[in-house]
């Protein structure tokens, strides 16, 4: 106490200091005593109050308690005379026995007398059932049925209580009611009829429907109270439960399941499309059953049924099952691509469980798959191996027939631009994209797979295409006369590649997603690498045929009649502008290569001529003319490459220099600045070797052996750098055998 009247008096010190913080709060004085006083006396009743309504609270429980003691005291006697009185009366309860033996034989006969009615009209009863239910009168004849059953039920009960083991009286009523179990058994395979057509009963006869529904109904209700009456008495009268609703379930999952079963109206020998035609039939069946039990059955079932759900689930068992067994036959590749495209798209799509008129008891994001993830994984293996042989064998027919275009006496179409083709890339291309709009039509993945599949065989095709184009060219090279047309559809081959290169960048830009294109993208450079190959081998074979026709007139350079005046490279000029004209029909990335190539040949050949040493000058002017003629014929070859090189924006002067730069050496007059330009001309051309030094100081024919040691000893103590864009060519130029030591003399 002493604890809180000191924490008491400091809050009040406290409140005090906090109220007279200003000398002009010492005018309120009274007025703050007065209100405290006030809360004082306020806080005081409360108080008070409190603790007389807990102490009424108390008075009344003790109060409570006491008479709670007096009636369990009451209670406790006169259940003491309760169990005295019942220890005197036990002797004339056993007294009573042959009083309870008689009202056991009294209830027994005033069952006999309620049934004698029914007893004796069971046989018409009998007959009158029969005829309503032959009739279809269902529900009238399943009444009857009830007054028999119970009548022989309630006989069976109480011979059961009085004599459970007396079987030969339960026999007699059994068998006097023996017709009453053909009679449910009749009724039952009529509901079963109803049950069966049951979709299409709900749309001629719902009525009828509706009474079967109420039969199963009624029964369900009887199995249930005796079951309840079994856990008291232990008996059962025959043929219960029936379990009729239970039975019903099981007649509408095996009519789904006939109904799914009885679709397939072809097999593949009478027709190809006989799974296209199966699955649509399917479909449309399950949609219309589906929608016909959602808008009308549901209705003539009682909601606890669930009869909707059940249909539902019955359907997708069966769908199934029905995909399974479809699934583990030996079916083609275009089965499996219309299997799996109907159970992984069209089952879940508008077009069947997604249909609008199905939302939204049917939520297609819940349903089970129909095939398990393994047996689509199989399905899938299967496909891409039948489709990998099939691909194999379309691309080997594909260029088995290309190749008889090559020997045709006619020259190959053209394109829009003009451009010569043939077939192959379209042909070749229509089947990749008729195979990945399949594969798309079932998942992304397997569209991938099968874009990296044509891939994949793409590169086994261009190489056998390749092969078939080498043997072409050999075959022509045994007789150029044959085929007619060979320059032609060597053309064509090399458009091919490019088209083949632009389809396959435009199949990747359709069919993959730019998440995947790096992966894909791997076997990418592998094809382009192998289609560069081919038209590089074709422009090649191209230059050879040319080469070919060129080189009688090559062998004339730089010989004595070259220089009394042939007309070699004018022929040279002529013949491969000539060519040309038919290389235009070459398509620009491989025409732009050839033209280079071609210059790079030609002047090359030149060059050759030079090194061979067909001839030696004799004099200053045959120096001279010769070197001039050079001038006039690498000017000439210049503006035969700039015109075949026009649109392309190449420089086309680059190796025609490599002539004039040997010219002006020819030209020297003076051989003492030989030195100096021979110097020039290696400091151009790094690549130049000695033998070529020493070629080219024999053919001016007046240096003399010191002259020709000193200068190719000196320029090989210098070394040279190579400008980093410099394209060799004298590397490409091999001496005759004559050694530089010859050249020397």
């Amino acid at each position: 106490m002493k604890e809180t009247d000191r924490e008491a008096v400091a809050t009040a010190v406290q409140r005090v200091a906090g109220m007279l913080q200003r000398p002009d709060q010492l005018d309120k004085v009274e007025q703050y005593r007065r209100r405290e006083a006030r809360k004082k006396a306020s806080v005081e009743a409360r108080l008070k109050a409190a603790i007389q309504s807990q102490l009424d609270g108390v008075r009344t429980g003790l109060s409570q308690l006491h008479n709670a003691l007096n009636d369990v005291k009451d209670v406790q006697q006169s259940l003491a005379d309760v169990s005295k009185d019942w220890r005197q009366s036990i002797n004339t309860i056993e007294s009573l026995k042959d009083v309870k033996d008689a009202v056991v034989r009294h209830s027994q006969l005033a069952a006999a007398v309620e049934n004698l009615k029914n007893i004796f009209s069971v046989p018409e009863i009998v007959r009158e059932t029969q005829d309503l239910i032959e009739q279809g009168a269902l529900l009238q004849a399943h009444r009857k049925l009830m007054d028999l059953e119970c009548s022989r039920d309630g006989l069976m009960y109480e011979q059961y209580r009085m004599d459970s083991g007396n079987t030969r009286d339960m026999t007699l009523i059994h068998s006097y009611f023996g017709s009453t179990q053909g009679l449910s058994d009749e009724l039952a395979k009529q509901l079963w009829m109803v049950l069966q057509r049951s979709l299409v009963t709900v749309r001629r006869d719902p009525t009828l429907l509706v009474s079967v529904v109420r039969i199963i109904e009624r029964e369900e209700k009887i199995d249930r109270r005796i079951l309840d009456r079994k856990k008291q008495t232990s008996f059962v009268p025959p043929g219960r439960p029936k379990n009729w609703k239970e039975k019903m379930f099981e007649i509408l999952d095996r009519t789904v399941t006939t109904r799914i079963e009885g679709t397939q109206a072809d097999t593949r020998e009478s027709d190809k499309m006989w799974l296209v035609r199966h699955l649509e039939i399917i479909r449309k069946y399950v949609l219309d059953d589906l929608i016909v039990a959602k808008n009308l059955m549901v209705q003539c079932f009682p909601p606890h049924y669930e009869i909707f759900r059940n249909l539902l689930s019955m359907y997708h068992q069966a769908l199934s099952t029905r995909m399974q067994e479809l699934a583990a036959e030996d079916l083609e590749a275009n089965e499996i691509v219309s299997l799996l495209t109907w159970v992984l798209n069209t089952y879940t799509s508008a077009e069947m469980m997604g249909n609008v008129e199905l939302a939204p008891e049917v939520d297609v994001s819940i349903l089970e798959p129909l095939l398990s993830p393994d047996v689509v994984s199989e399905l899938l293996d299967t496909y891409m191996s039948t489709l990998t042989s099939n691909i194999i064998a379309w691309l080997r027919k594909a260029l088995e027939t290309d190749k008889k275009d090559w020997i045709k006496e006619t020259e190959p179409e053209a394109d829009q631009d003009g451009y010569y083709q043939t077939t192959l890339p379209a042909i070749v291309f229509q089947m990749f994209e008729q195979n990945l709009q399949v594969a798309a039509q079932i998942s992304e993945d397997l569209k991938t797979k099968v874009l990296v599949l044509c891939l994949q065989q793409m590169n086994s095709f261009l190489s056998r295409y390749k092969e078939e184009a080498q043997s072409y060219k050999e075959e022509h090279l045994r007789d150029r006369q044959h085929p007619h047309c060979y320059v032609q559809y060597v053309i064509a081959t090399i458009n091919n590649c490019q088209t083949f290169k632009e389809s396959i960048v435009s199949l990747k830009k359709k069919y993959l997603r730019s998440g995947t294109e790096e992966g894909v993208s791997l076997s990418q450079p592998s094809v382009d690498g192998i289609l560069d190959a081919i038209a590089q081998e074709g422009c090649g074979s191209l230059l050879e045929e040319v080469f070919l026709d060129l080189e009688q007139h090559l062998s004339e350079l730089m010989t004595r009649k070259w220089l009394l005046g042939s007309n070699a490279v004018d022929i040279i000029c002529v013949t491969v502008e000539d060519y040309f004209s038919d290389f235009a029909k070459i398509k620009k990335p491989y025409k732009k290569r050839m033209t280079a190539e071609a210059q790079r040949r030609v002047v090359l050949e030149y060059l050759r001529a030079v090194m061979q040493k067909r001839i030696s000058f004799r004099s200053a002017e045959e120096r001279k003319e010769g070197a001039e003629r050079m001038v006039r014929e690498a000017a000439q070859l210049r503006l035969l490459f700039r015109k075949l090189a026009a649109g392309f924006g190449e420089d086309a002067d680059g190796h025609c220099d490599t002539i004039v730069a040997i010219a002006e050496v020819i030209k020297l007059t003076d051989p003492s600045l030989l030195y100096l330009e021979v110097s020039t001309l290696v400091s151009k051309y790094p690549d130049i070797r000695d033998e070529h030094i020493g070629a080219l100081l024999a053919m001016r024919g007046d240096t003399s052996r010191d002259l020709k040691q000193t200068i190719i000893e000196t320029l090989e103590q210098g070394p040279t750098q190579a400008n980093p864009n410099y394209v060799p060519i004298f590397k490409e130029i091999m001496v005759p055998s004559l050694n530089v030591a010859k050249l020397l003399k």
